[in-house]
């Protein structure tokens, strides 16, 4: 029998979150992307538009500004997402995370998460 693995869900990374959605946002999301929720976003300075993190960019992608709410598809035109921008603690387990990214630029992007509030936390804690 083949085995099934079973997506995160939308907004299941969240461990708990400031009450009447303070914690969320909608943003303006890069074209042709298709994301996970729980993936870690930065914003393009510039542009205000965000996209997933990207430690090597300098346009501000580089610095963590949230994590994606749920599953979004976008278009040569962009699109728009939910994500957590502030006051939430996350399951970091359940984070989508740059592949290859290094210890170091991960540990700068979790300083960067807890500027805004959004703190990780080893496992569900609610």
């Amino acid at each position: 029998m083949p085995v099934m693995t079973e997506p995160v869900h939308t907004g299941e990374f969240i461990v708990s979150e400031g009450n009447n959605s303070i914690s969320r946002e909608r943003v303006e999301l890069a074209p042709d992307l298709t994301l996970l929720p729980g993936t870690i976003l930065g914003k393009n300075t510039s542009t205000g538009v965000y996209g997933p993190l990207d430690p090597a960019a300098n346009t501000g992608l580089q610095m963590a500004a949230g994590v994606l709410w749920g599953h979004v598809t976008t278009d040569t035109t962009g699109g728009e997402a939910v994500i957590i921008a502030r006051l939430a603690e996350v399951d970091e387990t359940l984070l989508v995370w740059p592949k290859g990214i290094t210890d170091e630029k991960k540990t700068t992007a979790v300083s960067d998460l807890a500027s805004l509030d959004i703190i990780l936390r080893k496992g569900e804690q609610g």
